[in-house]
């Protein structure tokens, strides 16, 4: 056998894996205007993505499982990249070496671009809960509530409206 068919197989996860990098760059345009709606639409392709990238992985594993067994070579239940490149004939071992890398490549960038998406995110959930807690009301701290002054019991709670709040 081969190595077309691995070459073949990881070509494809590169290209998903690079689509998937131009969908998380809109991702980081759609969180800085703010559109959830666009959000939700393209969190739906992302998981689109994800199912095509698992998929050709496993199409992977089972190109490169058959490839060590004919030639010869001990399969792992998951063999690596790493140890194809180890156990392949001497001329296959720069294809796959260079293909290992563009993807290696793709994945890095994508996983950088998804930390800002996380960071960007974590900020507006950061900023939503200030804003929330400004026109939440607050309870009183002193150490008589307005209900013990009035002679109400201690462990009652004041009913609070919206319009208690501190600006």
């Amino acid at each position: 056998m081969s190595i077309e068919p691995i070459l073949t197989t990881l070509n494809h996860l590169e290209k998903l894996h690079t689509s998937l990098l131009r969908l998380s760059n809109d991702k980081t345009a759609l969180l800085k205007s703010g559109d959830i709606n666009g959000i939700d639409q393209l969190l739906k392709e992302e998981q689109a993505h994800l199912a095509a990238i698992v998929q050709m992985d496993q199409q992977r594993v089972n190109a490169v499982k058959q490839y060590l067994t004919e030639q010869g070579s001990p399969v792992p239940a998951e063999p690596t990249m790493t140890y194809l490149i180890e156990r392949a004939n001497e001329p296959d071992k720069q294809p796959l070496a260079e293909a290992k890398d563009r993807l290696l490549h793709a994945i890095h960038e994508l996983k950088q671009q998804n930390e800002l998406n996380q960071q960007m995110t974590y900020q507006s959930l950061q900023f939503v809960n200030l804003s929330l807690d400004m026109v939440r009301p607050r309870p009183e701290t002193a150490n008589y509530s307005k209900n013990e002054v009035q002679g109400q019991s201690p462990g009652a709670k004041p009913k609070l409206s919206s319009f208690d709040s501190q600006a």
